[in-house]
């Protein structure tokens, strides 16, 4: 992992005061283990808190333009403090065969026994909008089981961030429908799921519909159980109806 060179940039938020470290970047077409400290002012207190993470840059990055970005989110099974395992599935593991896999990619490590804080995952999307040379307009979430949690609630949280997102056998708050009604979202569930219900997918459909939303679709897969990101992810529609959405558009 790389080491890290602390640059004191102090920002504002609802929650606290945090202080952003830069680490060095991946060359094009390479994906790169990072790490990121972040003070967060809670309450009167400094807590340190360390993101550690994958970042890949596409080949694309070469020719100095504006890329998208893509927030992968892991499921239960990769928390921890062993990074490689985070390369199982999804995203991370398919940049490491497509160097020009159409994305900046990055994908966090939760900690053990945690759930995805999507306030810290903000900060972390702020970071390396920062950082690199992203489209802001572009900036899409997807994530598997927890990770599936995850999206919901960060799409939920901060609905004018993401321009698309893809929740892939999760759930969330249908009370948040809402929020998420501007936003498309393409959802993926197996019928078969005994680890998160079918139902958790359709009752976040349905009260998007019901808060007015017309942009946010469900796939269901017959015979499918809990692994339904296998299938989602080898689809290459996925990622072309995610680059067809632009923030504002």
């Amino acid at each position: 992992m790389h080491s890290v060179r602390i640059l004191p940039i102090v920002l504002a938020l609802l929650m606290g005061f945090f202080t952003v470290c830069l680490a060095d970047e991946p060359a094009p077409g390479t994906q790169v283990a990072q790490q990121l400290e972040i003070e967060i002012q809670l309450d009167g207190k400094l807590e340190e808190v360390t993101l550690r993470y994958w970042l890949f840059l596409p080949e694309q990055a070469m020719q100095g333009k504006r890329l998208p970005l893509m927030l992968f989110l892991h499921g239960a099974g990769e928390r921890g403090d062993d990074l490689e395992v985070v390369k199982k599935w999804g995203p991370p593991r398919i940049v490491g065969e497509r160097k020009d896999f159409p994305f900046v990619v990055v994908s966090p490590q939760c900690p053990r026994n945690q759930s995805w804080n999507v306030e810290q995952m903000r900060m972390l999307v702020d970071h390396v909008v920062g950082s690199q040379k992203i489209d802001r307009k572009r900036i899409y979430v997807t994530g598997l089981s927890m990770g599936g949690y995850g999206s919901w609630n960060i799409m939920a949280r901060y609905p004018r961030l993401f321009a698309a997102g893809v929740p892939i056998c999760g759930g969330g708050d249908p009370g948040t429908a809402a929020k998420l009604a501007a936003i498309p979202i393409w959802a993926f569930h197996g019928d078969k799921d005994t680890a998160v219900s079918l139902k958790r997918s359709q009752d976040m459909i349905t009260a998007i519909e019901e808060a007015g939303g017309k942009r946010a679709k469900l796939t269901i897969y017959p015979g499918v159980g809990h692994n339904s990101w296998s299938e989602t992810y080898a689809n290459e529609d996925v990622y072309t109806w995610l680059l067809s959405h632009q923030r504002g558009k």
